[in-house]
């Protein structure tokens, strides 16, 4: 898609207030394939002005009506998938297949599910005396990230839409275009006026100024922990509401009555979809001393097919920064049994597939948010050991556990402190309520939960 060199304010896409633009980069090749406004406080203003403006009128929208606007959204994503699909591809450096089956798809199903929630959901319902009512919380700021550039925008708008909020976003400066791209289908679905709005720019200039404006009722971010504790403590000041999706360092547990060889390929690909790129990665594999080097020489010949069907990382700067992980890994004492930190092409940010074997949950690999192609496998005693290590971090997002039995797994999961845990490979779900435990997050997305992070309760008594 063509670059639009404006913002998209109030039903229309009209100039920055400054000159600044930021530069889209293909990873792949690190070709310069678009530029967008860099978009400052002014922007960021007219656009919560605008949003501010448009409430009254889209809170009051019957649900069915809202429903049908989404139906509509959900329409022009479909019609738009291949768009979607190359787009993703040139500014996140994602393989097309994993594009169209991933990146494209789950968002329209996420789309259509809160079409469907905003024709179905009870706005109010009856306690005792009273009737309580559920509505919009107002305005949305919503910051998302680059890994996935158009889910996440599709996990705070579609929702916040349903429950009759008007929504600004701030993408990340890394995967504008995708944004940009859902700002048009949006305008052709026929949302009104303002109910949407759109302002690319750099995270501690726009973003700092989405999540500080007054006129912001609710922040919704997904990111790094460490940028999450600023969005919060910004709109603690005002004692705004936040939703916080953050980091990750799930653990995938192989209990001994697993099949083995299917946990550890199920694994790895979980791990090097993305490129690593995801927050919810079983980046931390748990395997019982029994079994262990087995389960290391599974998991390195696993990697290596993965060499020339991973994309790059987004950027020089996270290429550099995952390295710097292998690298240390390597100092640290933990025996590198595939990839290593040498980048394998000349040009475009790749990163090998690397596999860490004798790895202790003191190490730093084994604590800290990678984002790239890693895996640290574990040995564990026993079934308390392993808990034990599977809890030792200060995230709590995702995880799996495996057994022979589902029985035993699920026992295993529900004294893991995290938000959401596969059993034996189990499938995504988009209404099951997403987020973390811990310093992984405050709040859910998806389904049901996630449209009750935008709307407020009030009751009535009679």
């Amino acid at each position: 898609m063509k670059a639009h060199d404006g913002i998209y304010l109030d039903g229309a896409w009209r100039p920055a207030a400054g000159q600044d633009v930021i530069e889209v980069v293909n990873p792949a090749d690190e070709q310069v394939i678009g530029r967008v406004p860099a978009g400052g406080p002014e922007d960021v203003d007219a656009a919560v002005r605008a949003a501010r403006a448009a409430l009254p009128a889209w809170a009051a929208t019957p649900p069915e009506e809202r429903a049908a606007r989404l139906t509509a959204l959900r329409d022009v994503l479909v019609a738009r998938k291949d768009e979607i699909a190359e787009t993703v591809t040139a500014e996140l450096g994602s393989p097309l297949p994993f594009s169209q089956a991933v990146h494209a798809a789950v968002p329209i199903a996420v789309a259509g599910s809160y079409a469907e929630l905003a024709a179905t959901h009870s706005f109010e319902e009856k306690v005792g005396n009273s009737t309580v009512l559920h509505e919009p919380a107002g305005v949305v700021g919503a910051i998302t990230p680059w890994n996935y550039p158009l889910h996440q925008i599709v996990a705070k708008a579609a929702p916040a839409l349903a429950a009759g909020c008007t929504v600004v976003l701030k993408p990340a400066e890394d995967t504008p275009l995708t944004a940009q791209l859902f700002a048009e289908a949006v305008h052709e679905a026929g949302v009104p006026a303002g109910v949407f709005n759109l302002v690319t720019g750099l995270g501690p200039v726009a973003g700092q100024a989405l999540a500080a404006h007054p006129g912001v009722d609710l922040v919704s971010f997904t990111g790094s922990t460490a940028v999450g504790r600023q969005i919060a403590a910004t709109a603690g000041a005002a004692v705004k509401k936040v939703a916080l999706e953050l980091g990750g360092k799930s653990a995938n547990v192989i209990l001994p009555s697993a099949d083995l060889a299917r946990a550890v390929n199920v694994g790895v690909a979980n791990v090097m979809s993305n490129s690593g790129q995801t927050c919810s990665a079983w980046t931390r594999m748990l395997v019982h001393r029994d079994r262990y080097e087995e389960a290391v020489e599974l998991a390195a010949a696993a990697a290596a097919k993965y060499g020339d069907r991973i994309g790059p990382v987004v950027s020089a700067r996270q290429q550099e920064r995952v390295r710097g992980y292998i690298e240390k890994g390597v100092a640290e004492g933990a025996r590198l049994v595939a990839g290593g930190p040498d980048a394998p092409r000349e040009r475009g940010w790749f990163v090998s597939p690397t596999v860490f074997a004798d790895v202790t949950p003191q190490m730093t690999i084994a604590q800290e948010e990678i984002f790239g192609p890693v895996l640290s496998i574990l040995r564990y005693e026993d079934e308390e050991d392993a808990l034990r290590i599977a809890n030792g971090t200060v995230y709590g997002l995702a995880g799996a556990v495996w057994a022979g039995d589902e029985a035993e797994a699920v026992a295993f999961a529900r004294r893991m402190d995290t938000g959401q845990v596969d059993i034996n490979g189990g499938r995504f779900n988009p209404l099951a309520p997403f987020g973390g435990y811990k310093q992984s997050g405050v709040g859910r997305e998806l389904g049901a939960h996630g449209l009750a992070e935008y709307l407020q309760t009030k009751s009535l008594q009679f």
